[in-house]
């Protein structure tokens, strides 16, 4: 027995080998849900969910900041499965720039891509959620929006993804009622592609003396907080938002 037999899990995003939405994408399918990849290429999408445990999955090209093209991934999922239980949305950008050095450019994709990207996918499954009666969404978020700033991450992220805490809030308190859930995971320091490589020896000194538990994270640690919030385990937790940084928050 699985924790999520039987369910129909989107993750967007979840094309790269060793980032969040994939480690979290292949626990999923871990613990029987039928696991839906987007990623803006098709074939890596593709490739991604053929890569996971099981059969079934499949890779679909999904563009956030595009509300049709979030609807068609939506439609296409309801065709083939006939519901939808769980999205996770984990599709982002950051960029690290300083306060003066965000242009227009940089705010529209940093802002597009997390925060309108979060708000599109999500609408795009409420009406097949609340039809059933059930659903949950994961909600990525960051410790940078709750501390002002991380180690890669602009100003400009820091409120992306602080406005994705205050969507997460207000889409739970909406969404109650038909039973559809809407939690928030905030990652610290996580070793993903993302930071590989972007660190000296000096700065990742640093960054792993503010963490209490003296590592940073993993995709995997990331993952087991989202099948927490994606099975039944929280079924009475919403508008949560849930700190996996090893100590390095402590509100």
């Amino acid at each position: 027995m699985g924790l999520l037999d039987g369910k129909i899990a989107i993750v967007t995003g979840a094309a790269s080998p060793r980032g969040l939405g994939k480690a979290t994408a292949r626990l999923f399918a871990e613990q029987g849900a039928t696991v839906v990849i987007t990623d803006l290429d098709l074939a890596q999408a593709e490739a991604a969910a053929a890569d996971l445990p099981g059969t079934g999955h499949i890779g679909l090209r999904g563009n956030v900041v595009d509300r049709d093209a979030c609807l068609a991934v939506a439609k296409r999922v309801i065709d083939t499965f006939w519901r939808i239980d769980i999205l996770v949305n984990n599709a982002g950008i950051t960029q690290p720039l300083k306060l003066m050095d965000i242009g227009p450019d940089h705010y529209d994709a940093v802002l597009d891509v997390n925060l309108r990207g979060t708000l599109y996918m999500s609408q795009a499954v409420i009406p097949a959620m609340r039809a059933q009666k059930s659903g949950s969404i994961v909600n990525m978020s960051s410790v940078s929006a709750q501390r002002g700033g991380g180690i890669f991450g602009g100003p400009h992220y820091s409120a992306a993804k602080a406005g994705i805490l205050g969507l997460t809030k207000a889409m739970a308190r909406e969404l109650a009622p038909d039973n559809v859930r809407s939690n928030a995971i905030c990652p610290g320091f996580i070793a993903t592609d993302i930071t590989a490589g972007k660190l000296t020896d000096e700065m990742r000194a640093q960054v792993l003396s503010g963490i209490p538990m003296g590592r940073a994270g993993t995709a995997e640690d990331v993952a087991g907080c989202a099948l927490f919030l994606a099975s039944d385990l929280s079924a009475y937790c919403t508008g949560t938002e849930v700190d996996v940084n090893g100590g390095s928050l402590i509100h």
